[in-house]
């Protein structure tokens, strides 16, 4: 099976290339690599057009207009059969696509999170970037769980993964970071289930380039009760 990766960019110079590198190093799977630049205004949209050589479906927003809007604009070009949303920076490690794919390839699962508590005390995960970003991330997944009827331990997990078949089945509306609590909910109104796996994490902080707000949080909360009633 063919894997589409989808990669939002926004202002990543210092990372791109490195996560790609990590990307191409993976084995053993067929891989297609769509990267949406959203409109950076730091060395980012230079770095993906020295690409040019690359077998990569690379695609520049004109302006910028949030996570969610890039992955809508990916979606036009997957020609894979599984789905993989994928960060520019370097806080996800992309050789546990083999065991986030798995579940779909063996007909376990439609789709997959990866999970950056599973398995781990909550608390006292080193990699998070601070203990306030892990009490929010739990609140707003229980809030979450309540409301879809699910038992996940990590809703807003970068790495979700999608049988492209149903993927495809879902209008994605949010724009910016509510992307996840959008799909989240309207794959509890389809009653499918998703499996976690635990994944490696080591989270950035705001200086790094973390782009991630407070603000967010409560809209994650607002997107959920709206998809949701």
């Amino acid at each position: 099976m063919k894997l589409s990766i989808i990669i939002p960019a926004f202002n990543e110079e210092n990372t791109i290339l490195q996560i790609l590198e990590k990307i191409e190093n993976v084995n053993d799977i067929e891989k297609e690599i769509i990267i949406v630049d959203d409109c950076s205004t730091d060395k980012t949209k230079e770095l993906l057009d020295s690409l040019s050589n690359k077998n990569y479906k690379i695609i520049f927003h004109k302006k910028n207009l949030g996570k969610g809007a890039a992955i809508q604009t990916a979606k036009k070009f997957i020609s894979g059969d599984i789905v993989l949303i994928q960060d520019a920076d370097l806080e996800y490690d992309p050789q546990d696509y083999t065991k986030l794919i798995k579940p779909i390839i063996n007909g376990d699962a439609q789709v997959v999170y990866g999970s950056r508590v599973l398995g781990k005390k909550r608390y006292f995960v080193k990699n998070f970037s601070s203990i306030y970003r892990i009490f929010f991330n739990h609140v707003l997944t229980i809030f979450s769980n309540v409301l879809n009827k699910q038992e996940l331990t990590d809703a807003h997990t970068c790495y979700k993964v999608f049988s492209t078949k149903l993927f495809n089945s879902i209008e994605l509306r949010e724009n910016g970071f509510s992307f996840c609590p959008e799909i989240t909910t309207k794959i509890s109104k389809k009653n499918i289930s998703i499996i976690e796996i635990p994944i490696a994490y080591h989270g950035r902080s705001y200086k790094e380039g973390k782009k991630i707000k407070v603000s967010d949080g409560f809209e994650a909360i607002i997107t959920i009760l709206k998809y949701k009633f």
